[in-house]
């Protein structure tokens, strides 16, 4: 049984690996509007700058700031997480939220890689870049459930467009949390104590890394949280974190 699903894990991530190393490029219609003008990884100029763009954030944990000349939220100042900066390129708002429920949910990689491949420009890392992308796993029973993770799918194209490498095995979720869609921050942060681990194989390849952890939604950043302080406690020396959307 473990074998089998070992197998199937490492199928999944060689699948997801290979999707992600495509371009779209050749699409000739806009996924959004069906439209065949100027379009560029699957969404056209007009559609994408319709998109909800995330604008000025918190630049810990990418909460939407009002005021533009502050740097970081009330939470951050108060009580700082312990990943030194995070980005999202969209608001999780419509169409990005319906598109990312679509790629979660029901299978429908392109939304995904049009997503990931128009995020990418946004997000490009500025400053130190991170040496290593590690897409936040999924617990395998959800991940055999899905048929792939999400965040691999992303990273995979993250990591092409800024020329970083990517290790879908640096960290592993060991226990089953369940949906934590409909739960507070505090909850979440509850359920996810030591629900990550970095295996021992893979802690000699982290240690005094600069780690980009990735995912696709940034809700409460408690998965990130978890993620990061795991990775901090195996030798990662700093953890940026990048999402294609951030909940308002």
């Amino acid at each position: 049984m473990i074998t089998s699903i070992a197998r199937f894990l490492a199928d999944s991530a060689s699948a997801v690996s290979r999707h992600s190393g495509r371009t779209l490029n050749t699409f000739s219609r806009c996924l959004l509007c069906h439209t065949g003008t100027d379009v560029d990884y699957g969404i056209c100029s007009a559609c994408r700058d319709d998109l909800p763009h995330l604008g000025h954030a918190c630049r810990l944990c990418a909460e939407p700031l009002a005021t533009t000349t502050d740097r970081h939220c009330p939470r951050c100042l108060q009580q700082p997480p312990p990943f030194a900066h995070s980005s999202a390129c969209w608001f999780y708002a419509y169409p990005v939220a319906q598109l990312i429920r679509h790629f979660k949910y029901h299978r429908d990689l392109v939304a995904g890689r049009t997503l990931a491949e128009v995020a990418a420009g946004t997000l490009s890392p500025k400053g130190e870049r991170p040496d290593l992308l590690v897409p936040v796993p999924l617990h395998w029973r959800r991940q055999l459930s899905r048929g792939y993770n999400q965040a691999q799918l992303i990273a995979g194209i993250f990591g092409r467009h800024w020329q970083i490498p990517v290790d879908s095995r640096a960290l592993r979720k060991t226990s089953a949390t369940g949906s934590q869609q409909q739960l507070k921050r505090r909850e979440r942060l509850r359920n996810l104590s030591r629900s990550f681990r970095v295996p021992a194989r893979a802690q000699p390849r982290l240690q005094g890394l600069h780690i980009g952890l990735v995912d696709d939604v940034i809700t409460t950043g408690a998965t990130l949280e978890a993620a990061s302080r795991t990775l901090l406690e195996a030798g990662v020396r700093i953890v940026s974190t990048y999402a294609l959307a951030r909940t308002p």
